[in-house]
């Protein structure tokens, strides 16, 4: 059998390097199609920038006192604002996109059993996401905003900027949206075998209290929000318990296969 000389470190540099430039550029071009994916969405969603906020702020419209608004501060927030809004929803509606490209980039150096998981992991952890910003809209804010409303002191008006209110749905949303990913993360630390199912499941008791801990400090400071965020959080944790069995017995008869095949 005929075999081909070493490589000289001047030919194994090179070739380092070669592979290096590759992956910069495939990099480059992922991060150009994620971006143009969001250009594209954006720009229809620019036009109807003033309908997007109306629609993110009516939960709070509907829970003010007769005669009170929302109000502009800055002589640009009502052009800046609603501008910026569509902006971030144009980057929420071209997550998937997104996220495929970044998949893309990755995927290659995966074997062919953990490509088996990531997918099903991937497209799960989207949908939480857009289940959880669904949540705090639909389900979160008219609570919360009822309450707020309701506890301001007599003699004072509640008049919202428009930039505030912005700052604070996008990071309730960015909150909850994460806080829906916990079956992802259970899944993922026993995937990796960096925590066994039973030791989660053991630990059920230190979960809650960390859980209440976590809304606490992400939540506006009151029990109603608090709450609202905590128990579906402990919820999805023991869903994904459940993810968690069934994808580590899937990963069983991977590995069984794959050892019957060689």
């Amino acid at each position: 059998m005929r075999h081909s000389p070493p490589m000289s470190s001047e030919e194994t540099e090179k070739l380092a390097e070669g592979t290096l430039i590759s992956h910069l550029l495939e990099l480059r071009d992922r991060v150009l199609r994620a971006f143009l994916a969001v250009l594209l969405v954006f720009l229809p969603l620019a036009f109807f920038a003033n309908d997007i906020f109306t629609f993110v702020a009516q939960p709070l419209i509907d829970k003010l006192p007769q005669g009170a608004s929302l109000i502009a501060t800055s002589v640009i927030s009502p052009f800046m604002t609603p501008f910026k809004l569509s902006f971030f929803a144009a980057l929420f509606v071209a997550m998937p996109v997104v996220l495929y490209q970044v998949w893309a980039f990755v995927a290659p150096g995966l074997y062919r059993h953990e490509k088996r998981f990531a997918i099903p992991l991937l497209m799960s952890s989207i949908i939480l996401f857009y289940i959880g910003i669904a949540f705090a809209y639909l389900f979160v804010f008219p609570v919360m905003f009822d309450f707020f409303t309701k506890t301001t002191p007599a003699g004072v008006t509640m008049m919202t900027d428009i930039n505030s209110y912005m700052d604070f749905v996008l990071t309730m949303f960015l909150c909850f949206g994460l806080a829906f990913e916990v079956p992802i993360v259970v899944v993922l630390l026993v995937l990796t075998r960096l925590v066994t199912v039973e030791k989660l499941a053991e630990s059920r008791g230190y979960v809650l209290i960390g859980i209440f801990v976590l809304a606490a400090l992400l939540t506006p400071p009151d029990a109603i929000s608090q709450t609202i965020m905590a128990v579906p959080m402990y919820l999805l944790y023991e869903g994904g318990l459940v993810m968690a069995r069934i994808m580590s017995r899937m990963r069983r008869d991977a590995e069984a296969e794959a050892e019957a095949e060689a």
